[in-house]
């Protein structure tokens, strides 16, 4: 039996049921592509649901303030897909008069679709013979191929798009694609493969030559950095002993782009309270301040793929009312990023 054979054989055997797969519509194809994005399955189909319930249609999901997108992704990371998922919808009804495109140069066109994107909603709507390539088909190929060409260099992204679209099953393309992906997903994970128990093990160059944990090769990630947050927390309780905070959106390039957050003193490295005494004179010197107290000594590390966030919260109790406040009971309607709201839900206002 050919590669691509055993791979359909084993998906028909083990494909797991997930929502997605019962359906060819290419608006919930590409909703749930986009979503496992740097995405598990166990997390991300909660959010497919809940986009689909929400958004039944990609008008209605064209038609949605951004808040509302980015609210539903909150906790899923990497908010630019959402941003682009936003954009690319508005795309396919503005452009293309609410039909997702039928073929893959044009599923390319949309904001945030790339080859592998354009290629899984081709071959699973639209039986084009596109072969998909994400990190599950990297391992499987490498490993079974025994290629110990870096899956993240110009070499190697040109170099499996040609082995995987040369391996394919092109009269079965809508399974075979599901497919090898699941078998590198269950079957041939990253840290713990079954190879005992695989159908590819008898032909499988890195378990033959022992190289199935050196495999697929990767370039050395960027160097990670540090940064210091540190967010000043107002807190007015006015005579009905209701309690307001303030909240700010982040604007710009960086991360977390039109998400919001508390006032923010970004700082060179770890402050102490006498440094936090100055900084927020700064920014409330205009206010009658009552206190001021630390709610995380240690500072609570955030890990983003390219920078460590090492954070402290800054309780500043306030006798005077301000600007721009928010009651404490709506700061959940916002979109924050996962840090701001796993405080939000542990500290005690």
């Amino acid at each position: 039996m050919s590669f691509s054979g055993k791979i359909l054989d084993w998906y028909h055997k083990n494909k797991r049921t997930l929502p997605w797969r019962k359906s060819t519509d290419p608006y919930k194809i590409w909703l749930s592509e986009i979503i496992l994005q740097q995405t598990r399955v166990a997390q991300g189909t909660p959010y497919y649901l809940r986009f689909v319930e929400t958004f039944p249609t990609v008008d209605d999901l064209a038609n949605a303030e951004e808040e509302q997108v980015l609210k539903l992704w909150q906790g899923l990371g990497y908010y630019s897909r959402a941003r682009n998922l936003h954009a690319a919808a508005k795309m396919v009804v503005d452009e293309y008069n609410g039909k997702f495109p039928d073929n893959y140069k044009k599923l390319l066109t949309l904001k945030g679709v790339g080859d592998y994107t354009a290629s899984a909603i081709s071959s699973i709507c639209f039986n084009e013979p596109h072969a998909v390539v994400d990190g599950n088909v990297y391992r499987v190929l490498s490993r079974y191929y025994g290629i110990d060409i870096p899956i993240n260099s110009t070499e190697g992204i040109k170099y499996f798009k040609a082995l995987a679209q040369k391996v394919i099953d092109p009269d079965d393309i809508r399974d075979y694609n599901q497919g090898i992906m699941e078998f590198g997903a269950i079957q041939c994970s990253p840290k713990k493969p079954l190879c005992l128990y695989c159908p590819l093990n008898d032909s499988c160059v890195a378990l033959e030559k022992g190289l199935v944990h050196q495999l697929p090769v990767k370039l050395k990630k960027t160097k990670v950095s540090n940064r210091y947050f540190n967010y000043l927390i107002p807190i007015y309780k006015d005579t009905n002993g209701k309690k307001y905070t303030r909240l700010q959106q982040r604007k710009g390039k960086g991360i977390w782009q039109n998400l919001w957050e508390f006032p923010l003193i970004e700082s060179k490295s770890s402050l102490e309270i006498k440094d936090m005494v100055l900084k927020s004179n700064e920014i409330y010197g205009d206010l009658d301040i009552n206190d001021i107290h630390i709610y995380n000594e240690t500072d609570i590390v955030h890990k983003l793929s390219h920078q460590h966030l090492y954070t402290k919260f800054w309780i500043v109790d306030v006798n005077t009312d301000f600007d721009h406040k928010i009651s404490v009971e709506k700061l959940s309607e916002f979109p924050v990023p996962v840090l701001i709201a796993d405080f939000i839900k542990a500290f005690k206002f």
